[in-house]
């Protein structure tokens, strides 16, 4: 065993002190906020891992009349679901209490795996499943989907937008609508427009309301509803197949109507600023 004595220790050799693991930086301690984000990566994950082995493995082997598994297809959608409910308290967690300097980081990285990954697997499997002859197709659809949200979030982490507002469709609202486009059951050329549509939504300049106060809770129930919808539909309750084509139908009319409602209060304000300007100019 070899002993250095301490009053002819090397320079190089680095001092240990017992202090060390108190002095660790704040962007190295996981608050509770991250947690809840890493939450949502690993519903988004899991999404992924039950779109394959139980609806795209089944197809494959042949185990199934070519339908997407709708129990698998209902808790891939389902776990997509929990992370934007992740993603919803996250935010307000993170408002409330300390969060690390990582925070902001983990969501993007998540946000790409829930809200990009996920969905955009998604809808390659219902390409494959539907046809193989718009399995390529609906594989291009994904990757717009995926390029979109990619583009989305890295504009939001180097821009500054006005408080309050998102500019773009959010990724959450943007994936739970591409989903339910797919669930919609549409013939194929408009599902794949649609889905092109709300990929376009998510890298335009149209302003979304972020989710705080009454709008997180209006928020938070239409994702229980919409788990309760899904619920029936995987276990076939009398009216499931009903109550799942409408909650998709009405968050589909949300994508469209909310731009639409967006943009005209934003042309309504400019034109109420010109006229105050020029009513201020007149002697």
């Amino acid at each position: 065993m070899t002993v250095i004595d301490p009053d002819t220790q090397a320079p190089w050799v680095a001092s240990v002190d017992e202090d060390d693991d108190d002095d660790m930086p704040l962007s190295t301690r996981l608050s509770i906020a991250d947690g809840l984000t890493l939450g949502n990566a690993i519903c988004g994950f899991m999404a992924v891992y039950f779109t394959t082995t139980g609806v795209l493995v089944p197809h494959l082997m042949g185990s199934t009349d070519g339908g997407m598994t709708r129990h698998s297809a209902a808790t891939a959608v389902l776990l997509m679901l929990m992370a934007s409910v992740f993603d919803l308290f996250d935010g307000l967690v993170a408002r409330k209490l300390r969060s690390s300097a990582m925070g902001a980081e983990l969501d993007n990285l998540s946000d790409l795996i829930s809200f990009g990954l996920a969905p955009a697997y998604f809808v390659v499997v219902w390409g494959l499943i539907s046809d193989d002859a718009y399995g390529k197709v609906s594989a291009v659809a994904a990757v717009v989907v995926l390029l979109a949200v990619v583009l989305r979030l890295a504009r939001f982490s180097c821009t500054t937008v006005r408080e309050g507002i998102f500019q773009g469709m959010p990724s959450p609202f943007g994936a739970m609508t591409v989903i339910s486009v797919v669930l919609l059951e549409l013939p194929f050329i408009p599902t794949v427009l649609a889905i092109v549509g709300v990929a376009w939504l998510m890298v335009s300049r149209v302003e979304y309301p972020k989710p705080r106060g009454r709008l997180a809770t209006i928020t938070l129930a239409w994702i229980v509803l919409s788990m309760g919808c899904l619920v029936c539909w995987a276990f076939a309750v009398p009216g499931g197949d009903v109550l799942l084509q409408t909650g998709a139908a009405l968050q589909i009319c949300a994508a469209a109507v909310i731009p639409l409602f967006a943009t005209t209060r934003r042309v309504n304000t400019i034109r109420n600023n010109r006229r105050e300007a020029r009513t201020a100019q007149l002697p």
